[in-house]
């Protein structure tokens, strides 16, 4: 619609018109309210309105619509352009329709006089003419997308980030964008007509040459419709990594190729980077955990002889804690330095993470083995500086070989770390082989940790009481509660078979809990018979850190009506050694509550003096080892008066346990140790039966 005249059009209407012997022909498009003639032959006018068009009425069939005479016709007789210019009689109009079916005007023949006869080949005549127009407009619409695609291409390779390089089946460059030019360094003037092979590197020759070959054969390119990544050859000879994504297409009998090229430099630098992040440990620059096992399992899985060197740092907590966290990482990176040194033929040495470390020898010689592990020994024990101090860290390694420690990754590097458990247990500063009976240990171990769980879920648990005993007269004076596990298949075991275990387990706290309440609520049925009855509870380090402690003796004692003085809470040193003021706050309250708090096994540790100033307890409990020879062994003697002493000089109650004989009864009597505890009184007995012996022989007494 609307475009200027063209001569194509034009010759075809004046062709028509000597054709027919008629004054006027039209090729007319039609819009919604006009129709626009293309080309007109006999009348000067472009365009006129749909309302009196005969197209629009010629364009609504599939055949050649006939008005003889339109003076006759009464859909036309009053039409202006008959009564009118250009005086319409005669008209015949052939329907133009695109390929696809949609009707867009008409080839029309009009006549100033009527025609009574349009005979089969004027008809055959004006269908022929209609293809004709619309085989020219096909051929002007394709010329116009043609022409539209190329201008659009063109911008867009124009302003296109990566490179556009189009060439023919020869391989000869025909169109290169600016951002060729920036990416190879060739101006467009300098490569078009030239070989597509000046950016091709010799890496990919022979490919390149071989998908040319193809192009020359008429064949498809392998690597066409993909995008693959390749080298690229600058002007200047420097290679670069880039992205080849490669397209073909028919150009009449040839076949063009178009590459487009994106130089993916700093994708693979940010690759590298993201390796280094999820494959390097940061710190020292050595393989991290991850790399480490999918370097065993590859190791593993190949079959091959390998060597496992477990490798953890002694005494490393106290760097950072002294010097702080540059001198840890200062040290931890000598670690590395030493360690890469040592084992420089290992597959891979690896920092897993804080201060351990781990590296993968080839072979399972075992002289070989235990010499760099001696050897790793040595060296990461030497002193490390730190801006001119000396810091002293020791090693402990553990050894496994494959595949007769393990088969399988885990099961290889469960053996390094079974050796090293006890490298460290045995001493530290060493290094362990591993040997079978460490899993069998280590299984039986696992099997016990796993029965002590279900213990407590299944009520296996029960408490005993031992009867604390004046030392003057033998009057009762309290018991301390202690736990008993029933095992279904061991029997009765006593605490020194589970209680270490027991107490690193998460569910420390809740069975310490347990035992405060199970022990107090007897306590306060014992209470009615013996009024002043104290009971003795030892408490888990858990206790303190689950933080429901204080809570908890709150609770007990409401629940069960007893006042605090009835209750004594047992600790031992390694609770209170922590540098850690959450147990000294959580005991300070406790003592504002009035709860008795014993330091049970006192002198044994090496800083218990220091910590009878800090922590408020309110008894000494004097060890058993102290007690059985102290009429004996006079070092054992002046270790039970002085703490004796130190009871009376701090305020503190004191009671002696491990008391098996008469003789030991009267040394504490006579060295005035208040109250005592041991097998002479009593042994640990359950409730009822310590109720029998005890509590109902007060009564019997009275």
């Amino acid at each position: 619609m609307d475009t200027p005249p063209e001569e194509d059009f034009d010759r075809l209407a004046r062709l028509a018109s000597r054709l027919f012997h008629v004054p006027i022909v039209l090729v007319s498009l039609l819009e919604r309210d006009r129709q626009f003639f293309k080309t007109h032959v006999g009348i000067d006018v472009c365009e006129t309105s749909r309302e009196v068009s005969f197209c629009a009425h010629a364009i609504v069939g599939d055949d050649i619509f006939l008005v003889p005479d339109a003076t006759k016709d009464p859909r036309f007789s009053s039409n202006p352009l008959v009564i009118g210019p250009p005086f319409i009689r005669f008209y015949a109009g052939q329907p133009l329709a695109s390929p696809t079916g949609e009707k867009l005007g008409t080839v029309c023949l009009i006549d100033t006089q009527p025609r009574g006869i349009f005979t089969a080949e004027d008809r055959k005549n004006l269908t022929d003419l209609a293809a004709l127009v619309m085989d020219r407009m096909e051929i002007r619409r394709l010329e116009y997308v043609r022409s539209a695609s190329q201008a659009r291409f063109e911008n867009i390779a124009a302003t296109s980030p990566d490179a556009i390089i189009c060439s023919d089946s020869e391989g000869l460059i025909t169109f290169w964008n600016k951002s060729a030019e920036r990416l190879f360094g060739y101006s467009a003037k300098e490569v078009l007509g030239r070989s597509s092979g000046v950016i091709v590197p010799a890496s990919w020759r022979r490919i390149y040459e071989s998908e040319r070959d193809h192009l020359r054969k008429g064949e498809q390119m392998e690597l066409a419709n993909q995008t693959i990544e390749l080298s690229g050859l600058r002007k200047d000879g420097s290679e670069f990594p880039a992205e080849f994504s490669l397209s073909t297409w028919k150009e009449g009998n040839t076949t063009s190729v178009g590459a487009i090229v994106r130089d993916i430099t700093e994708r693979r630098q940010n690759e590298e980077r993201l390796f280094r992040l999820a494959a390097i440990d940061a710190l020292t620059d050595l393989p991290n955990r991850a790399a480490w096992r999918a370097q065993l399992e590859q190791t593993m899985a190949a079959e091959q002889p390998a060597t496992v060197l477990l490798i953890d740092l002694d005494g490393f907590k106290e760097v950072n804690d002294t010097l702080g966290h540059s001198a840890g990482d200062s040290v931890l990176r000598d670690v590395a330095s030493r360690l890469t040194s040592v084992c420089e033929m290992a597959t891979m040495a690896a920092r897993l993470g804080g201060d351990e470390f781990v590296a993968l020898m080839p072979g399972n010689d075992l002289w070989q083995a235990t010499a760099i592990a001696d050897e790793l020994v040595r060296s990461l024990s030497q002193p490390y500086e730190f801006v001119g101090q000396n810091c002293d860290v020791g090693v402990s390694v553990g050894v496994a070989l494959g595949p007769q420690h393990g088969k399988h990754p885990e099961e290889l590097l469960s053996a390094a770390d079974l050796a090293l458990y006890r490298a460290k247990a045995t001493g530290k500063g060493r290094y362990e082989l591993f040997e079978p009976k460490l899993r069998e240990r280590a299984v039986a171990r696992r099997e016990f940790e796993r029965e002590l769980r279900l213990a407590f879920e299944n009520g296996e648990f029960e408490l005993f009481y031992q009867p604390q005993i004046s030392t003057g007269d033998r009057r009762l004076t309290g018991a301390e509660a202690l736990i008993r596990w029933n095992h279904p298949e061991r029997g009765l075991l006593t605490p020194v078979s589970f209680i270490t275990v027991l107490s690193q387990k998460p569910s420390a706290a809740a069975i310490g809990d347990w035992i405060l309440r199970t022990a107090c609520r007897q306590a306060s049925d014992w209470r009615k018979v013996i009024p002043d009855f104290r009971i003795g509870v030892n408490l888990f380090e858990a206790q303190f850190r689950s933080g429901r402690l204080l809570t908890a003796v709150r609770e007990t004692m409401e629940e069960n009506d007893l006042p605090a003085e009835a209750i004594e809470l047992e600790i031992v040193e390694n609770i209170l050694l922590h540098d850690d003021s959450g147990p000294l706050k959580v005991l300070q309250e406790l003592r504002k509550l009035g709860v008795g708090l014993a330091f049970d096994d006192y002198g044994t540790g090496f800083a218990s003096l220091s910590l009878l100033k800090r922590y408020p307890v309110s008894r000494l409990k004097i060890d058993r080892s102290f007690v059985r020879d102290v009429n004996s062994d006079p070092e054992d003697a002046a270790v039970v008066n002085a703490i004796l002493y130190l009871g009376r000089s701090f305020g503190l109650d004191v009671i002696a346990e491990g008391v098996e004989t008469e003789a030991q009864l009267d040394f504490l009597r006579k060295n005035r140790c208040q109250e005592a505890q041991g097998y002479l009184f009593g042994k640990p007995v359950p409730a009822r039966e310590f109720e029998n012996k005890f509590i109902l022989e007060t009564i019997t007494a009275f």
